[in-house]
């Protein structure tokens, strides 16, 4: 979901516009791995103490097209903070625009040396739109699950996985079949369901709150295609009951 320009090809016209989603965004890899990492800065707000938490994906991850304390994990983290919870600031492994592949490279461009009391999982959305198989996310998100779990001190039960978001709602995916985006992603987290369920690790399912977009306006960012801040804190509301329950 990184900017760039494509073209669409619609009743005999060429409409230019600008893709703020990962989806379709193909990049090379020296530009893949050019700055994978979202910056954190966990001593800014003297928050360097308490649980630590490590945050992995794409666009949704990031917060694209909304500052950054309103993307869910930070937005996670300060609802944390006001239950008492000690939690320091996410480390956040996401970029705009990345598949499954391109997650596991990015951890590893990173390399990850220490455990987290806390690891998040959201992925998946531009392995659909790039129209790739359900099987091949599967193995693929078998094998990030695994890793984050891994960084869980091997615990599943620190581990939580976030659904993909129904982007066809979204005005952006009224240029394409919004029928066929809702079935296929529907398909994908059916599977992310079902290998967290036989991993032991737990699933929300935050997919039903992006759909109220397609009626709500306010529930997406500027750019048309991602969440705004209102919509994150909807996520909120629904991740925090359960995964603080993980930490206490």
């Amino acid at each position: 979901m990184a900017v760039t320009h494509y073209y669409i090809l619609r009743s005999g016209l060429i409409l230019y516009i600008f893709c703020f989603l990962s989806i379709g965004c193909k990049t090379s890899m020296p530009d893949l791995l050019e700055d994978p990492v979202l910056p954190v800065d966990n001593g800014s707000k003297g928050e360097n103490t308490g649980l630590s938490y490590l945050a992995l994906g794409d666009s949704y991850t990031v917060g694209e097209s909304v500052d950054r304390d309103s993307s869910w994990p930070y937005a996670m983290v300060d609802e944390f903070r006001k239950k008492q919870v000690t939690i320091q600031e996410p480390d956040v492994i996401a970029r705009t625009g990345w598949t499954t592949d391109e997650l596991e490279l990015g951890i590893q461009y990173r390399g990850i040396a220490q455990s987290y009391n806390l690891v998040s999982l959201s992925i998946g959305v531009n392995n659909q739109y790039r129209n790739r198989s359900v099987e091949n996310f599967q193995d693929e998100f078998r094998n990030l699950l695994t890793r984050a779990i891994s960084y869980a001190g091997d615990d599943p039960d620190n581990v939580f996985v976030v659904s993909i978001p129904d982007w066809g709602v979204t005005p952006f995916g009224k240029y394409s079949d919004s029928e066929k985006i809702s079935r296929e992603i529907n398909e994908y987290n059916a599977a992310k369901k079902k290998i967290c369920e036989e991993m032991g690790v737990l699933f929300i399912d935050i997919t039903p709150i992006s759909r109220e977009a397609e009626n709500d306006s306010s529930l997406i960012a500027p750019d048309g295609l991602h969440p705004s801040g209102k919509m994150y804190k909807q996520w909120v509301a629904k991740i925090v009951p359960d995964v603080i329950r993980l930490v206490r």
